[in-house]
Order: C-alpha cells, then structure tokens, then sequence
C-alpha cells in the first residue's frame, strides 16, 4: 500500500483526490453496510421476523453511545486536518490525544447507565410484546462492545483526517466480515439465536479495534502521541464538543426518531410494521453507501485546504462533491425503484411484510436523487469548524421537518403518512442547503486565497 502524506490534500487536482479519498469510504461504508443487511437477513431467515423488530429496537440505544465516538472524531478530526494544514502539526496532536480521553470516558459512563435502565429503555424503543425478550437479550450483550466500537468510530475519522483512506477502509471492513463468519458460526452453526448474533456483533468490534490499535501505534500513522496529549485542554475539548455536538445532535435525533417510529407503527399495524421499517432503515443504510462515501472523502479535502486558505480548491471541491455524488444518487434511485421487490425479498419470505415494504419503499426513496446537496452542504460547515450552520442544516432534514411530519401525518393518513414524511423532509431540507452553501460560497469563498 503505497504511503500516502496530508499534504497531498493540498495539492493533488481535486478530481483525482476525491476519487482516491471516496472509493476507500465508499468500499468501507458498502461493506459495513452490506454486513448490517447481511446480518439483517441471516437474523430473518435463521430466528425469525421478529429478531428483524429487536435489532431495530436496540440500535437507537447502542448507535447513539458510539456515536459520541463518531461525534467526536468528526469534531477532532475537522481540527486536525485544518492543523496539519496550517503546518500546526502539535495541535493535532493533542486533539488526538484528547479524541481518546473523551471517548473512553464518556461512552463507559453511558454504558454503565445502558445497562443500569434496561428494563426501562427497551420498551420505551418500541420493544414490547413478542420484540422485548430477544431485544433484552440483544442489547444487553451489544452494549458491552459498544465503548470499542465508538474507539474504532473515532480512530477512522482520525485516519481520514491524516490522508490514509485505504487504512481506514480496511478498519471498516475488518469487523464487517468478522460479524459475518460469526453469524453464521454463532447462530446457523451452533445455534444460539439472538445471543449468537449479539456476541458476533460485539466479537467484530473488538477485531476493529485491534487494527485501529496496531495502525495509531504503527509507523504508517503520522500521529505519535505521548501522555502529556491525553490531558484534556479546554480550548481543544470546547472546540471537539462544539463540532461534534453536529454529528451527535444528528444521531440523538435519530434515536428519538427510531423511538417514536417504532411506537407509532407498533400502534398503526403491530410488530409486522416495525420490521418493515428495520428493513427499510437497512436498505437505507447501504443504498446511499457512494454518496455517503464521497461526503466521508469531502471532509479532509476541504477542511485542510480552508486551513491553508486555499478557497479556489475549497469552491471546486464542493462543486465536484456535489456533481459526483448527484450523478451516482440518480443511478441508486432507478435501481431502487426498478428492483423493489426483488431486494425487500431477500430479507424475509413473510409476504405480509414484502407487501407493505414494497409500498413504504416507493414513498422512502422518493428525493433520493437530490440528497447529495443536502450531505454535501451541512458536511462543508463541520469540515470548516462553523458548528451553528453545520448543526442547524445538519439537524434541518430530521429534527425540524421530518420529525414534525411523522407525527402529525399519520393521525391524517396513517402508515402512508409515515412513509411519506421522508420525502417531504428530503425535499425542504434540500431546499435549505442549497440556499446556505449558495450563499457562503457568494460571499466568502470568491476571493483570491
């Protein structure tokens, strides 16, 4: 693997480099993806539909806690790259440093308090009747590895951060395909149902971590730290918490919506309806997975060229981010709808729920091919350390509309009202982001660096 240094960010042509930078997140996030639809359909056909409803139940809960380590590597690692831009190479250091204090700290608190209100948390996610036994059993074992995979969260924006995407590709595919041999040895083999899968998803975050360990202390990283940087500064702390707060404000607000998704649908047509919406929230997760990559790729090149004050690059990554992601969400719109059937099949052989994810996945996937400006958009204002705009565009298309939607448009038009708010919230979110990112390149980034 050729060895591959931050400055490169700084002056490679921007095509090349988002290519470069985007197919390893793409590859990752496809094969982290795949393993989660994978997982998804071993649980269906091995345990049964209901085992689709409990997984859907937990992963607000476990997500939410790894998330801080997202939240807080995005945070990190938007200052790092501007950092390494501006030659600042001891503050990205220490917010390195401080990356690791944080997320060990935080995410093994809210894993004792996880597992301290189990009783309490899993209903309130929707895990009731015939969902709740095999959601405790899941959740309870999950929660364990979560502070790894929140480690493993973190250490993967870092390496982006760093330049290093083939690294950090293969730290994603890692735990991936380790769940996946495990699955089938846990649950097909030895059969021991939703434990099974709960120990080879806790099992894969481990290996995870492994690998993100030996790179960081490896000579392929850039980012040698010693003791001195896990001593939290609070100038460095405010500005993590302050870009980060985007990306756990985000996941926070999913977790809410996954709570009352699964409420209102438990209610509207039983257990039935919320595995239609676990299928979804899966198809979800990996058919955007070269959009979502090409934003993951944004991230370093347009945070390290702001840091070094070169805005005709920053201007034509954005421009170039948004045309290559555009035209790929187009091609994953088509396919969606000209296969719909064919991929909800896969999952379960209940035509009960095929039928009514059919129908739900029509509506779902409506905006599909204008997202990218909505993704593009908010992840230029984290990239750049502006936390209110990235905050407020970030939450735009989940907090201030779709949640709204969601639960005002059943009580008018029942589960269509369901289906139906995440296009609308797709539509105005887009709208809005369009208009700031619009704006900021008028006014600050048409000037000679």
């Amino acid at each position: 693997m050729a060895k591959v240094s931050a400055d490169d960010l700084g002056t490679q042509s921007i095509g090349s480099l988002l290519i470069k930078q985007a197919v390893p997140a793409s590859i990752g996030i496809l094969v982290m993806s795949l393993n989660i639809i994978v997982d998804t359909i071993f649980v269906g056909n091995w345990i049964g539909s209901i085992a689709i409803a409990a997984i859907n139940v937990v992963l607000p809960v476990s997500f939410f806690i790894a998330a801080l380590g997202m939240a807080i590597g995005i945070g990190g690692s938007s200052i790092i790259s501007r950092a390494l831009g501006a030659g600042d190479k001891e503050k990205a250091l220490k917010s390195f440093g401080n990356q690791l204090s944080l997320t060990l700290l935080l995410t093994t608190i809210l894993v004792v308090i996880g597992l301290a209100f189990v009783e309490q948390i899993i209903p309130r996610f929707g895990g009731k009747g015939g969902i709740y036994e095999p959601a405790k059993t899941y959740y309870t074992i999950v929660l364990y590895g979560v502070p790894f995979l929140a480690l493993c969260m973190m250490g993967n924006n870092v390496i982006r951060a760093e330049g290093k995407p083939k690294f950090a590709m293969i730290a994603m595919i890692i735990p991936s395909v380790g769940n996946l041999i495990l699955d089938y040895i846990l649950i097909y083999v030895f059969d021991f149902g939703m434990a099974g899968a709960a120990w080879a998803t806790t099992i894969s975050y481990l290996l995870c971590f492994g690998y993100i360990l030996w790179f960081f202390l490896s000579k392929n990283s850039e980012l040698h730290i010693n003791l001195s940087h896990f001593n939290l500064s609070k100038k460095i702390t405010s500005e993590i918490a302050s870009l980060g707060s985007v990306t756990l404000a985000r996941q926070a607000v999913v977790s809410v919506i996954y709570l009352f998704m699964n409420n209102i649908l438990f209610n509207l047509g039983g257990e039935s309806s919320v595995a239609v919406f676990g299928i979804i929230a899966r198809i979800m997760m990996f058919a955007l997975f070269p959009v979502l990559g090409i934003t993951q790729g944004f991230l370093p090149i347009a945070g390290y060229n702001y840091g070094a004050r070169n805005f005709s690059r920053v201007k034509e990554t954005i421009n170039t981010s948004i045309i290559y992601a555009s035209g790929l969400a187009v091609v994953i719109f088509i396919f969606l709808m000209v296969f719909t059937e064919s991929i909800v099949s896969v999952f379960t052989k209940d035509q009960i729920v095929i039928n009514q994810t059919v129908y739900a996945m029509k509506w779902v996937f409506l905006a599909v091919p204008i997202v990218s400006i909505q993704l593009i958009g908010s992840a230029y204002f984290q990239a750049i350390g502006k936390a209110v705009p990235a905050l407020l565009l970030t939450l735009s298309r989940q907090g201030f509309f779709f949640l709204p939607l969601v639960l005002i448009l059943p009580f008018f038009y029942g589960e269509f009202g369901v289906w139906i708010s995440f296009a609308l919230a797709d539509f105005l979110s887009t709208i809005l982001t369009a208009y700031f990112i619009n704006r900021e390149v008028r006014l600050k980034l048409n000037v000679d660096s």
